[in-house]
């Protein structure tokens, strides 16, 4: 059975997207609907890869990034940042709080799968945040 991935994203219809794409190809989901849920899910049920919204109600997902990057045991979860702010500024702030990769909405399910793929992997832990990111 393929890694459980945890989602955290405030808009269901991503949310639905992003379920369809990785059970099609066998992984487990849960999800969030906000930062807070997406924590206490994260420390709850310890998935192998988080996606993560940036702009959310309450605690948007920098915020929830830098308390994941705080927590000894949640601290080495592959996370990946989805946002529709594109520009360099916003991919460097979301890099820059630890996550693997930055992918931009809209984004393909083939995008989705492919960087899953990637960061779910044994190896995967020694990529660089460079190395995944998707512009």
């Amino acid at each position: 059975m393929k890694p459980l991935i945890l989602t955290i994203e405030d808009q269901p219809d991503i949310r639905r997207l992003i379920r369809m794409t990785l059970e099609f190809k066998g992984y487990q989901v849960i999800e969030a609907e906000g930062g807070e849920e997406g924590l206490a899910l994260a420390r709850s049920q310890r998935p192998a890869l988080i996606l993560l919204d940036v702009m959310m109600p309450g605690m948007n997902g920098l915020a929830v990034s830098a308390q994941l990057g705080q927590d000894p045991v949640l601290r080495d979860i592959p996370t990946v940042m989805l946002s529709a702010l594109g520009n360099s500024s916003d991919v460097q702030a979301g890099l820059a709080t630890g996550v693997r990769a930055y992918l931009v909405k809209p984004f393909s399910p083939w995008e989705l799968l492919a960087l899953v793929d990637q960061l779910t992997r044994p190896a995967a832990n020694a990529a660089s945040a460079t190395d995944a990111a998707l512009k």
